[in-house]
């Protein structure tokens, strides 16, 4: 009796206000925070690689090879969360040979394979296809083994054939940009699309998570870029570098709008579920809201971007602020996520309460667990680095032409 008394205090304890007993708990923790964020990581890193192939930007040639395959890294572990998050993990296949064209969280599976198989895989296969070749001839045991495989046994390298592999790389990459917008606007969709939540139910959602996404994925190649070079003793290139602070200056700017467009409108039509969002985010969002993703990861990273546009210090100063900025966008996105998911279950569909949450360090839905599914990806970008290092990619022929 004893016990069944303090389970209920402790239950209690996470309520204020009128909540429905199945909002006690929250049903989407951690785990399904870090789905979005890594998805939003690929998109924008294939972007980013993009803008080098299709608008022959070459100053950002440094970085192509390791938006790829950071891209591609990410890819792999963007549905591990959602596996982990489930109770019988081992059945999660069954979305694809059991298709529902009416779930969005179905058709999520076609579009992931899509921009898995259809594009990362092909754009990579086509721009390293004659480096395995040629490295498959230079190396011995397990690599040359590696290089066999993954070039499919082909030796021709002939500039007829290396020509075919750009043109068709070039058409990869342009089917890619939109399948890009489409893998990351779409997990938006599916939080939009949920009416029942006033807190995600916005035509923006897309367009938020989308943009929000290039961000997190120009920050992250840059911090790769940076510590990679750190790692190899290299020099940075800093035109390189400065042209990717740009970047990301121009697409902060636009998500910081978006996001801000998306407040005022909610301000503005001050529906009925209007006062329970305002304490919502005056409340239990205020310092993940305001303090990490408003003005650690929006404000200080817009200023200091903004200042670096007119006025640029000596480069070992500005490798320096790019790396802190960098770091800033990608905790100020997480923070982003968070709000969006655990924010929108924090108060009760009454409109008259609210509950808390808090993880545990442990479990499958814990920190640690949470920490591996972000450590992995960067385990398996290091593997790809030591396998296909674009640093070691062979000049083209100069008589190989792409028309």
């Amino acid at each position: 009796m004893v016990q069944h008394i303090q389970d209920l205090y402790e239950v209690l304890s996470k309520v204020d206000g009128y909540v429905y007993p199945n909002e006690i708990e929250l049903n989407w923790s951690i785990l399904i925070v870090l789905y979005p964020y890594i998805t939003g990581l690929v998109a924008g890193a294939f972007i980013l690689a993009s803008l080098e192939r299709i608008f022959n930007l070459h100053v950002l040639r440094p970085t192509y090879g390791i938006a790829l395959l950071t891209a591609l890294s990410f890819m792999l572990v963007a549905t591990m969360p959602l596996i982990s998050h489930l109770g019988k993990p081992f059945r999660a296949y069954e979305i694809m040979i059991t298709p529902h064209l009416t779930s969005a969280m179905a058709i999520f599976g076609f579009v992931y394979l899509w921009y898995l198989m259809v594009v990362l895989l092909l754009e990579i296969w086509f721009d390293y296809r004659r480096d395995m070749v040629v490295w498959a001839g230079e190396t011995k045991g397990l690599k040359r083994f590696l290089y066999k495989v993954l070039s499919l046994w082909t030796t021709d390298i002939s500039p007829k054939a290396v020509a075919l592999d750009k043109k068709l790389g070039y058409i990869v990459t342009v089917i890619g940009v939109p399948s890009a917008f489409l893998l990351h606007g779409y997990v938006g969709f599916i939080f939009g699309s949920i009416k029942a939540n006033p807190w995600w139910s916005t035509v923006l959602m897309p367009v938020i998570f989308l943009f929000s996404a290039i961000v997190s994925g120009i920050a992250l190649v840059m911090l790769v870029y940076i510590v990679l070079t750190r790692i190899r003793k290299l020099s940075i290139d800093m035109a390189c570098l400065d042209m990717i602070a740009s970047y990301l200056f121009y697409i902060l700017i636009m998500d910081f709008v978006l996001e801000g467009l998306d407040q005022i409108h909610r301000i503005y039509e001050a529906e009925e579920s209007f006062e329970v969002l305002h304490n919502l985010v005056f409340g239990r969002l205020f310092f993940t809201l305001f303090i990490m993703q408003g003005l650690f990861g929006t404000v200080i990273p817009l200023l200091t971007l903004g200042t670096l546009q007119f006025y640029k210090p000596k480069a070992l100063i500005r490798k320096g602020i790019y790396l802190v900025v960098s770091v800033l966008i990608l905790v100020g996105i997480f923070f982003m996520r968070w709000n969006v998911v655990i924010g929108g279950q924090l108060f009760s569909k009454s409109f008259y309460g609210y509950t808390t949450f808090k993880i545990g360090l442990i479990g499958t839905e814990g920190y640690l667990m949470a920490a591996v599914w972000l450590i992995v990806p960067f385990l398996i970008l290091s593997f790809l680095l030591w396998l296909l290092p674009p640093w070691k990619k062979h000049e083209d022929d100069p008589d190989v032409q792409v028309n």
